[in-house]
């Protein structure tokens, strides 16, 4: 046993830690299943079981990086085939966003074993804990909550439905409970006859709740569906290459493809045409045959166009760029203009620029872009429509200010041609999927490759496209108004966590101390 413990013990572990970070990547897409994410933090228990807090931080931190290295591979292929990056210089920029990313793994691996050792069971201070740190994630540094651990039930309608009251961190809050369930279930302690029977009890409640509320929820909103009036809509995906994408000899060509497939699917009357972000690969407000060329596709199908395209604004001796969507009318007159708010780091703007002066942009262009004013709807035939540009649509505040702004539809505009065949355009499309649960609207999506959807307000995918196929995807969305109380209090249940937290932490210090006092 003393050979055991001795030797064997830190392969154990660390092969733990290892298994953790490899079922935690394979929850999401495109390699994965959900199902895994239910177990994937278990190993990861029994790798802390004995720990130290400064060995549960370097052992959380190895199954972070493990996860997010797999999760964000692609990273490599965006900057070394579009940013010309170098390939050991790609292989950085992975292993620097990963390494950044699993510092939180690593902070809530050694915050598990801080607390457990002051009388703190697992069962909730961990679902608690990885909660909080999922949300300072997802806000810090201007926030980047790519896949997050909820993320990965998005095909499962049946557990979604609780994120119009909690979010998404309802449901990371289930799924890592249901981990320290199964985890004291299988340790030694059970087999000795410690039965975690309460445990095992309150998790089962949990998942009724979440299972009965998701199937109330799903009535309901189909009931509400089937009042509603109902419009056609057209997603034009033009598949354009991104390495031609912004040569001016290939403008009138884009145009043309996403011209001609508009023309051969017309969505019935009062319906709508969506292209993709930037589809108009040119100044849209610059007079010329381009920007006629816009019109005329509008005043031919009598359909209301909703585009991306770029823009630019010059005063005080300098020139702004905006990545933008423009709504024209049926008869041809400019309805609005959204100009995006979330922009991308070192993709759109460089953050940080006077301490890392040799850092670049990774995309074609000049500059930086410059963000929007806000999430203001655009109106088209008496509907307001939310658009979100490219990954905008992962930020649930940003779809959540549009439906607090009265808006009937959200329409998400991408072009994910720069994540070539990796898993990106699908993990993309899975953090999507839940905008229009939490404020239970209808979502369409058009990306340049791929994949574009029609999504609606119960996360289902009623339709969606292959990536790399040039074709537009019709459908019907319908319009409701149906109160979340998401939409209304946005990330309450959060704030709950951490109220709960330091509480629960004293009561069972407390308890601990009293059954030492009376042993």
């Amino acid at each position: 046993m003393t050979f055991y413990t001795t030797h064997w013990k830190p392969f154990s572990s660390l092969a733990m830690a290892l298994l953790s970070g490899l079922l935690l990547f394979l929850s999401f897409p495109k390699f994965g299943s959900g199902i895994l994410a239910w177990v994937a933090l278990v190993p990861l228990f029994y790798a802390l079981r004995d720990a130290k807090p400064w060995e549960g931080f370097k052992t959380g931190f190895l199954t972070g990086l493990i996860a997010h290295v797999g999760i964000l591979y692609w990273i490599f292929y965006v900057v070394v085939q579009y940013g010309y990056l170098p390939v050991y210089a790609g292989i950085a920029a992975v292993l620097l966003l990963a390494a950044y990313l699993s510092l939180y793994t690593a902070c809530f691996a050694m915050g598990v074993v801080f607390l457990r050792a002051r009388g703190n069971a697992v069962f909730l201070s961990a679902p608690l804990l990885w909660t909080i740190l999922e949300f300072a994630r997802s806000h810090l540094f201007t926030g980047f909550p790519w896949e997050n651990l909820a993320y990965s039930q998005y095909l499962y309608e049946n557990i979604i439905q609780i994120a119009d009251i909690t979010g998404t961190y309802g449901i990371t809050f289930t799924i890592v409970l249901i981990n320290t369930v199964l985890y004291n279930v299988l340790t030694a302690q059970f087999r000795r006859g410690r039965y975690p029977a309460a445990e095992i009890a309150t998790a089962c409640a949990i998942l009724v709740v979440v299972y009965g509320y998701s199937h109330f929820r799903t009535a309901e909103i189909h009931e509400s569906l089937k009042k509603a009036s109902t419009v056609e809509v057209a997603l034009v995906q033009g598949n354009i290459d991104q390495n031609i994408k912004w040569d001016a000899r290939y403008q009138s060509e884009t145009l043309d493809i996403y011209r001609t497939l508009s023309l051969r699917a017309i969505p019935a009357p009062g319906g709508l045409i969506v292209w993709p972000e930037t589809a108009a690969p040119f100044y849209f407000e610059h007079p010329g045959p381009l920007r006629e060329a816009v019109f005329d596709l509008v005043r031919i199908s009598g359909r209301p166009l909703l585009f991306g395209s770029p823009r630019y604004e010059e005063g005080n001796g300098m020139v702004s760029f905006m990545n933008s969507a423009y709504l024209l009318r049926s008869d041809g007159a400019v309805a609005g203009r959204y100009d995006k708010v979330h922009l991308v780091p070192y993709g759109e703007y460089v953050p940080l620029r006077k301490l890392f002066p040799f850092i670049g942009k990774l995309v074609a262009g000049v500059g930086d872009f410059r963000p929007g004013k806000g999430f203001d709807p655009l109106v088209s035939e008496g509907h307001r429509i939310g658009v979100l540009i490219c990954y905008e649509g992962i930020f649930p505040e940003a779809a959540r200010d549009y439906k607090r702004k009265k808006a009937d539809l959200l329409v998400n505009i991408t072009n994910d041609a720069w994540f070539g065949t990796t898993s990106a355009p699908y993990q993309h499309l899975s953090m999507t999927v839940f905008r229009a649960v939490e404020n239970r609207l209808y979502l369409v999506r058009a990306a340049n490759t791929g994949i574009s959807a029609i999504i609606d307000p119960t996360g289902k995918i009623l339709a969606q496209t292959g990536i790399f196929e040039r074709t537009v995807l019709k459908g019907e969305v319908k319009y409701i108004d149906e109160k979340t109380f998401y939409t209304a209090y946005g990330d309450l249940f959060v704030y709950l966590c951490g109220i709960v937290l330091i509480p629960y932490y004293f009561i069972l210090q407390r308890r601990r101390k009293n059954a030492g006092r009376n042993s």
